[in-house]
């Protein structure tokens, strides 16, 4: 594969839930999910924007198995917004599940985007909470600096990342996956579905960390 060309004035990283609770030993931990640390943190040196996001729920979360009777992590429930995957307690705020893993190195990184934080509605989207409506603030972040191309890496490729791709490319960005520099919770299938969806919309699959 060529190495990837950047533009720095139009290009980000964006680093998706590098956080403890994802990694190994962790409430929600993604297989392999600490593996994402090394090359991340290669690629935030040879990017001139970097933003990161961050799970950040508050205590009994409505996401969250335990705060519905009778129902076990990774049921599904209704709730206002639609059908919900349920979530074992993770990423709660302040706790050390929440963190960032111990040797990302944060430094480079321009933004963190908090999400989640709302007690009724998850969040998986870098763009939007699961209601499909409420934003981060993210696009106009991006747009404000001019920066169209988004190379994607971190947790999970299945679910904040590919709902952050989607996203993306929904609001009109370029959007590139660093495959990697991710690790899936691949959930019944789910990863599988995630890589038909990004691809039907034009995802970008060609590009890798190690192509930098």
């Amino acid at each position: 594969m060529p190495q990837v060309t950047l533009n720095q004035a139009r290009d980000v990283l964006l680093v998706v839930d590098v956080q403890n609770d994802f990694c190994p030993g962790g409430a929600l931990q993604v297989a392999e999910g600490d593996a994402v640390v090394a090359p991340i943190n290669r690629l935030t040196g040879l990017f001139a924007n970097v933003v990161a996001t961050q799970d950040w729920h508050p205590p009994g979360h409505h996401s969250f198995a335990a705060s519905h009777a009778g129902k076990q992590p990774f049921e599904s429930a209704v709730l206002s917004y639609g059908d919900q995957v349920l979530w074992p307690d993770h990423c709660v705020a302040g706790t050390h599940g929440a963190a960032f893993h111990s040797d990302l190195n944060l430094d480079p990184m321009q933004l963190i985007v908090r999400k989640g934080f709302r007690h009724d509605i998850d969040s998986y989207s870098a763009f939007f909470e699961n209601d499909r409506k409420t934003p981060t603030g993210l696009a106009g972040y991006l747009r404000e600096r001019g920066l169209e191309r988004l190379f994607i890496c971190g947790l999970a490729t299945d679910f904040c990342v590919f709902y952050s791709a989607m996203d993306g490319k929904r609001l009109g960005f370029e959007v590139a996956i660093l495959e990697d520099a991710c690790r899936a919770i691949d959930l019944d299938g789910s990863l599988d579905e995630a890589r038909r969806q990004m691809g039907g919309v034009g995802v970008d699959f060609s590009a890798a960390a190690a192509h930098f």
